[in-house]
């Protein structure tokens, strides 16, 4: 069955796969830097008590735009301009009160955050709960120009994807992009440059198939549910969705609502479940958590599978979205989202089924007014139909990233970089010897 045209709105919104034909190729990087121009802080952010990872918290320097984002291991690495002597860094995460740390009191590597868990009832504070969570929801997307950027940013951002076939990453492709964003109020689409990329991929661990993920930095700034309300809440969608008030909570201090959402049981295509977090005071989306209902696999699949040979079948496992968004003089803007996209590949001649994820996150690592209007030249702006991991090439130089923020890498991807980088030395051994 075919998708309606109401229904494109989601499919725009997602990861495409590509599965192709074998395509060798071994290119390598590295993560060490040189501390020329800035001074870096490494460490890790947890929760007070029972030491668990606190995964995705925001890293920010207070009265600047310079922030990053922990890891899936709560690792983080912030780099600061060595002009800046004095600071203060704040280190949040939902449900959790807000840690602030002088510069001066955080050390190069192995700082240990620890965050208090901050979790109320709404009814144990003194705030007027509405009673229509959907009507909630539309006046969330509606005040987008009173309280999200009105004016045009230019924001640089890093951005990593990877492909892992059950535990082993096959794939790993990152940029530092310039992101051209029009305020929240225009209809005009971000633009995106690619300044600097890299990758590193092993084809021979994807059993002759290259899974290839089409869009890019694209998917993830779609998820921003503000500036792109078609991709998820579009006027001829939102009806079908059932809200409803959960508990409270924080972030940053700031109370927050946390309101539920699922389609209706009588939609059969595939739409979104989830949680969007809302700011009491202002009634703005601070973050929003959600999934694709994939009940239905064959639907489901055919939003996401570009092409595949004759004699496979893929379906989706798990499909799931994150954006937060962060405040900065009373104004909210896009700060960090991601998407996990988990597939089976079932081969007609094979016994065993093959699980790959597929993930994608970009994080915006600073960003100044675009009063001027500035805007690429077309052949500046990357097409959303890039595919990363062509447009890269692999890079060994240990000050590749120089001073730009980036996400801290995981051991699992540090571990396979020095795989393919031992592999590549004895390469490199045995030609000279012949």
């Amino acid at each position: 069955m075919m998708l309606s045209k109401k229904r494109n709105f989601v499919s725009k919104s997602t990861l495409l796969i590509f599965l192709t034909a074998l395509i060798v190729s071994s290119n390598v990087f590295a993560f060490q830097e040189t501390q020329n121009s800035f001074k870096q802080y490494k460490g890790k952010v947890i929760e007070k008590n029972s030491n668990k990872q606190l995964v995705f918290a925001t890293v920010a320097l207070e009265e600047t735009n310079i922030s990053t984002i922990s890891n899936t291991e709560g690792e983080f690495l912030l780099k600061v301009p060595s002009a800046i002597k004095e600071g203060i860094v704040s280190f949040s995460f939902l449900g959790h009160t807000t840690k602030k740390i002088s510069l001066g009191d955080l050390n190069a590597d192995n700082n240990k955050i620890e965050l208090e868990i901050s979790v109320t009832q709404l009814e144990e504070v003194n705030v007027n709960v509405p009673k229509d969570a959907e009507a909630l929801v539309r006046e969330v997307l509606n005040k987008k120009g009173e309280n999200y950027f009105d004016n045009q940013t230019l924001m640089t951002a890093f951005y990593r994807e990877t492909i892992k076939k059950r535990r082993r990453n096959v794939s790993l492709s990152e940029a530092v992009v310039n992101i051209y964003k029009s305020s929240y109020t225009s209809s005009k689409k971000d633009a995106v440059q690619l300044f600097k990329a890299r990758k590193s991929t092993d084809y021979s661990k994807l059993d002759t198939v290259a899974l290839k993920l089409q869009g890019g930095p694209f998917n993830t700034l779609y998820v921003d549910i503000i500036k792109y309300p078609e991709y998820i809440f579009a006027d001829e969608t939102i009806d079908e969705y059932i809200f409803s008030f959960d508990r409270s909570t924080f972030i940053n201090d700031r109370q927050i609502y946390i309101i539920d959402f699922k389609q209706l049981p009588s939609i059969r295509e595939p739409l979104y479940y989830g949680k969007l977090y809302i700011d009491v005071e202002n009634k703005t989306l601070k973050s929003a958590v959600y999934q694709l209902n994939i009940t239905n696999r064959e639907l489901a699949s055919r939003l996401f599978v570009r092409k595949k040979p004759a004699n496979v079948d893929v379906w989706p496992t798990e499909i799931a979205y994150r954006v937060d968004y962060r405040n900065k003089n009373g104004k909210w803007y896009y700060g960090y989202s991601n998407v996990l996209l988990e597939f089976k590949v079932d081969w007609d001649d094979k016994l065993f089924n093959s699980v790959y994820s597929m993930t994608a996150e970009m994080a915006v690592t600073d960003w100044k007014s675009n009063s001027e209007g500035a805007t690429l030249k077309p052949k500046e702006k990357i097409k959303k139909s890039i595919i990363l991991s062509d447009e890269a090439i692999g890079f060994s130089d240990p000050d590749f990233w120089g001073e730009y923020n980036i996400i801290e890498p995981e051991k699992s991807i540090e571990s396979a970089i020095r795989k393919i980088q031992r592999q590549l030395k004895r390469d490199d051994k045995n030609g000279a010897s012949k």
